[in-house]
């Protein structure tokens, strides 16, 4: 709200609201299949898995259709109107963002393009603040914003840090360092969502930087 007081103000357009609808509903399955395997893994250990194989095959299957199915269309929706299939198409031309990943920034993300780097570090809460109190006192620690975001750009740091050729360079520096794996991955984080945000403003796709 410090950043953008109208936020809030109005509801994102139709097709956005379906799109953060149909993602959740993914999120919710797909979270849904990682207990299922777990406990299937459970049932191994105890040596019961014969007891349940047919019935978890054929939810682990309805699971998987019905992931599949939601997938379909949130490419649909997307497709279906210009603005947001171009924004996409930005997204994804960056090396290390695939489809989830550029559909969440979509989908939970609408100040995307219209925001500084630091606000949209902030919105995803990979900028790192000061705490004056608590025993981080003194200390910088990244937290707050949209914590779903924030743990979807962690696993497109992990990706984009081996095969995007820009940031596995500042990576590496990084990790040349000394710095902490940890710390490495929440830095490409960050400069993954300033990258995007930067190409969503410029409706410009991806380019290596020429060094």
């Amino acid at each position: 709200m410090a950043f953008r007081p109208e936020a809030g103000c109005c509801l994102p357009q139709k097709k956005r609201r379906l799109l953060r609808a149909l993602t959740s509903k993914r999120r919710q399955l797909v979270e849904t299949r990682k207990r299922l395997l777990a406990r299937v893994k459970v049932h191994d250990k105890l040596g019961t898995a014969d007891l349940f194989t047919d019935m978890d095959r054929d939810l682990r299957t309805l699971l998987g259709d019905q992931i599949e199915e939601l997938e379909q269309r949130i490419e649909q929706t997307i497709a279906t109107d210009c603005e947001l299939a171009q924004t996409a198409t930005i997204l994804r031309s960056v090396p290390g963002t695939g489809p989830v990943d550029s559909t969440m920034l979509i989908a939970e993300m609408r100040e995307l393009g219209q925001i500084t780097g630091e606000q949209a570090a902030a919105l995803t809460g990979l900028a790192p603040i000061a705490h004056n109190s608590g025993t981080l006192r003194g200390k910088r620690a990244i937290g707050g914003g949209r914590r779903l975001l924030r743990h979807v750009m962690f696993l497109a740091a992990l990706v984009a840090a081996h095969h995007n050729p820009d940031l596995k360079n500042f990576a590496d520096r990084l990790r040349a360092t000394g710095k902490p794996h940890k710390v490495i991955i929440t830095a490409v984080a960050r400069k993954l969502v300033t990258i995007a945000n930067a190409l969503c403003r410029s409706r410009q796709k991806w380019a290596p930087q020429l060094s």
